[in-house]
């Protein structure tokens, strides 16, 4: 029987987590994409802590106008600036079982426009 879309986004996930892992040095970028809004966080694997963290559900960026995409781009510079205020220079990016493409890649070029490292 085949997987569903979510159970192979799952295991996907599950792959890239064994060898992606976030520290103090160099946290995890995680991001999450539903059908309406995305979501990114900056993770420290060691003590289970979120450093910072953005969605296009916040204030400032839900009150824009323009594609999904254009919102993703958004999100990434917010998070960039929020992750440079809290010290954070180099992460590792976990697109989360998504492809590279579209919504995600728009996001994370969006954290590198901000000045964080990959």
């Amino acid at each position: 029987m085949a997987l569903t879309k979510n159970q192979r986004r799952l295991r996907i996930k599950s792959r890239i987590r064994k060898v992606i892992s976030g520290t103090e040095t160099r946290p995890r970028l995680a991001v999450f994409r539903s059908n309406k809004e995305i979501y990114a966080q900056i993770i420290d694997d060691v003590t289970g802590n979120t450093i910072s963290a953005a969605s296009s559900r916040d204030k400032d960026i839900s009150s824009a106008k323009g594609t999904k995409s254009e919102i993703a781009a958004l999100v990434g510079k917010a998070l960039g600036e929020k992750a440079l205020k809290a010290g954070v220079e180099t992460i590792s990016f976990d697109r989360g079982g998504y492809q590279y493409h579209g919504r995600v890649k728009s996001l994370a070029e969006g954290a590198r426009e901000a000045g964080l490292k990959f």
